[in-house]
């Protein structure tokens, strides 16, 4: 596992994928690092929980090409026909990605460090969003190399990814939409009002539970959550095991 994670981590940087990630993430955090500061209202969680935002971008971005460049160039074959453990070669390449996003988030450390050479406060509602984000990172990582695992193509490997992660952004305001519309439904059935609020509520409710940015919000206030953490986990090990689980078909395939 450790080779195939130190192959991958280097590839990033012997291509621009890697810079380009480096590049975003960079400008944006020290644009919103600037804007803050410039203010004199520097909030760290503040500038956290807007990268995260980033993750639609930048996660189809760094894991488009985890096993459809090795497609690309015919070096597939080799996991297949080898002995080697194919649900190693998922997790290296999931780890050499989430090591590029903790180089990336240096900036951010660097970010923390001035604050508190100026006098400001880092507090535990920041190192929470720092905790949350890497475990989302987790998460989106995971959908990533999903979906380069199913495409043969990087292009749509990315846009999979982009499409998963947007729908993750977006289970709250579907939760609303798909409420209001079955309070609507059922108003045209003539069921009462309490019923109809109790409906709306529960199924929005529902959908949302699976929104990861609402589950983790009270992080940025220092009140942690551990089922918060267990459902980025287990949904990050849940993908990864799906990815393996293909490949393992693949490879029985091959014979």
């Amino acid at each position: 596992m450790f080779a195939i994670f130190k192959r991958e981590f280097l590839s990033y940087f012997r291509t621009p994928v890697g810079y380009v990630a480096l590049a975003i993430f960079t400008f944006i955090s020290g644009f919103n690092f600037y804007t803050l500061f410039s203010e004199g209202t520097v909030s760290i969680s503040d500038e956290i929980n807007s990268l995260r935002s980033l993750f639609i971008i930048i996660v189809p971005i760094i894991t488009m090409g985890s096993f459809a460049e090795d497609r690309k160039r015919g070096t597939e074959v080799l996991y297949y026909t080898s002995p080697i453990d194919l649900f190693s070669v998922v997790v290296g390449k999931f780890f050499s990605a989430m090591a590029l996003c903790f180089v990336m988030f240096i900036n951010v450390f660097i970010h923390m460090i001035v604050v508190s050479a100026c006098g400001g406060r880092v507090g535990i509602g920041a190192w929470g969003s720092v905790l949350v984000f890497f475990f989302m990172a987790a998460l989106f990582i995971s959908i990533g190399i999903f979906a380069s695992v199913i495409s043969d193509n990087q292009i749509i490997s990315a846009i999979v990814a982009f499409l998963i992660i947007l729908l993750n952004n977006l289970f709250s305001v579907i939760g609303e939409y798909i409420g209001f519309s079955v309070s609507t439904i059922m108003s045209y059935m003539g069921i009462n009002a309490t019923a109809r609020s109790n409906a709306k509520t529960a199924v929005t409710n529902a959908i949302s539970w699976f929104d990861p940015f609402e589950k983790t919000y009270e992080f940025r206030n220092g009140i942690f959550s551990a089922s918060a953490l267990i459902y980025c986990v287990s949904f990050a090990i849940f993908f990864l095991y799906l990815s393996f689980r293909i490949l393992e078909k693949k490879r029985w395939s091959q014979k």
